[in-house]
């Protein structure tokens, strides 16, 4: 475990058992630069997002979109967007995902959200609600599936400095997504000397409980 701070054993709710999930997915988990050429495949994403899809959105509208970039010359294609920094990363990782918002969420409401009749129509003509509504809680499922990626043995190296309205031009530009989030994939080397870019850059601190809450 590589946290400075523990709570009481008695008073942790993720001791025992739950305490090694929290390892794998927060405690230990780390941003990864540098992959092994192993493949990930279609289907471990598949699983993956299998089970992260049930985190709860606002009305149930789901609006995280993926797009799996593959192939050498989409990765062409993707890298000149990224910052100067990612770029290197983005090219040799074996599975690059493309996190979008989705703005038409609303044409899917009549089914992922029966109760709420009539919803699909009231979202229709408001594309500024939309554009709000589909960035805040695309984020938020991209937060459920780095830890699922992560709980699966994937390593994960997420990334926001890309220019989204060059990404959205070169892949998305026939459809309502939008890209808010780029993720490389794959396993971590276990050795790091000779790699060039160190797969993990030291573990850096945490701003404490009580630094970031108060009482009312």
């Amino acid at each position: 475990m590589t946290t400075d701070t523990a709570l009481d054993p008695a008073l942790d709710p993720f001791s025992g058992p739950v305490g090694d999930i929290a390892d794998l997915v927060f405690r230990d988990a780390r941003t990864v630069n540098t992959f092994t050429d192993g493949a990930v495949t279609d289907d471990q994403i598949r699983a993956v997002y299998d089970v992260v899809r049930w985190g709860p959105t606002a009305l149930n509208t789901v609006p995280m979109r993926l797009l799996l970039v593959r192939t050498p010359e989409a990765r062409e294609r993707l890298v000149p967007h990224l910052g100067e920094g990612n770029r290197a990363k983005t090219l040799h990782a074996p599975l690059t995902l493309v996190v979008a918002a989705d703005l038409d969420f609303h044409d899917h409401l009549d089914r992922l959200a029966p109760h709420m009749v009539g919803a699909r129509e009231r979202f229709a003509p408001a594309p500024e609600m939309r554009a709000a509504m589909s960035r805040d809680n695309a984020f938020l499922q991209a937060g459920y599936l780095i830890v699922g990626l992560r709980a699966s043995g994937l390593h994960v190296g997420p990334m926001t400095g890309f220019d989204p309205a060059g990404v959205d031009a070169e892949f998305l530009a026939d459809s309502p997504w939008r890209s808010i989030m780029i993720i490389n994939v794959g396993s971590a080397p276990q050795e790091r000397e000779g790699l060039g870019t160190p797969a993990v850059h030291p573990r850096q601190t945490r701003l404490d409980f009580d630094e970031v809450t108060r009482t009312v």
